[in-house]
């Protein structure tokens, strides 16, 4: 009986050690194969994309904790708002945000600001990390903040309720009428600009409204003539509501949408382009464009 178990024991290991002879050499075979496959290039995931390259963020202050705060008015669909009846933000900032923050493999923490008219102060005065909030690149904000430029050159859209009883076809039409905007918002600067040349002598009546959606409601009640805001934002709001508004003007004094940065954090200005770069490059920026429909605004270095 010991004999049976002792041969049946040599004979299982002779078994063994062929089969993993075999197994050895398969896999020195998918070696040479390769024939160094691993060029250093990004490696392929199941839906056919690449995976980002890390991004160094080891001399980047604010990341140190392994979280970017940023500041946004999360008001402004389809740019950035709340899921109706939540706290959950989305739109499109939201989701090229997160890759970004994904590319830096950091975590993303949104804060809302008081008021979009001081975001840039905000900024300065460290409460948040950067800003992200649809903010057009102007020179008086330059002055201020840095930017990392990300989309459009959006323009600006005038809204007027169904119909057009006024009859706005073009900026000049404005002029005279009473017209709402966010406050803060470039288009309120376009109106006092407005004021002091093509609407000098029949200016503008500015309303200013502390939200975007509160001056689109105020159009919706006939107590202004027209609403301006940004194309994409015009076109939205105008989709939302029923037949009840519609777009009479677009694509005046566009410029493109920033990521505002504090001018002493270069290096998380650097880390934000190298992201935004990796995202580019590997199809996630110009999917989350699609998603939203903004393919169009896609910016161009």
């Amino acid at each position: 009986m010991n004999t049976r178990i002792s041969f049946s024991w040599q004979l299982l290991l002779t078994l063994l050690a062929a089969a993993l002879l075999v197994l050895a050499a398969a896999c020195g075979g998918d070696d040479d194969d390769d024939d160094g496959g691993d060029d250093g290039g990004a490696t392929p995931t199941e839906d056919g994309g690449a995976t980002v390259e890390p991004i160094d963020i080891s001399g980047v202050p604010e990341l140190a904790d392994g979280m970017l705060t940023v500041g946004s008015d999360i008001a402004y669909p389809p740019i950035e708002y709340y899921e109706e009846g939540t706290q959950n933000a989305t739109g499109l900032d939201i989701d090229l945000m997160n890759a970004l923050a994904e590319a830096l493999g950091v975590d993303v923490e949104y804060k809302q600001v008081a008021d979009f008219a001081g975001i840039v102060g905000d900024l300065t005065a460290k409460r948040y990390d950067v800003v992200m909030s649809a903010i057009s690149i102007t020179e008086e904000r330059q002055a201020e903040i840095d930017f990392v430029p990300y989309f459009g050159p959006a323009g600006t859209g005038v809204l007027v309720q169904a119909g057009n009883p006024e009859g706005i076809t073009k900026i000049e039409d404005l002029c005279g009428k009473a017209v709402g905007a966010q406050v803060g918002t470039i288009q309120v600067d376009y109106m006092n600009e407005f004021n002091k040349g093509q609407c000098k002598d029949n200016p503008i009546d500015i309303k200013e409204y502390p939200d975007n959606p509160t001056s689109v409601q105020e159009l919706g009640l006939g107590r202004i003539a027209a609403q301006l805001s940004d194309d994409p934002v015009a076109a939205y709001s105008a989709l939302q509501s029923d037949g009840e508004i519609e777009v009479a003007v677009t694509g005046f004094d566009s410029a493109p949408y920033g990521i505002g940065v504090r001018k002493d954090s270069p290096e998380l200005k650097a880390a934000l382009e190298a992201a935004l770069a990796a995202i580019r490059d590997s199809g996630v920026y110009d999917q989350v464009l699609a998603d939203w429909g903004q393919e169009d605004l896609a910016y161009q270095d």
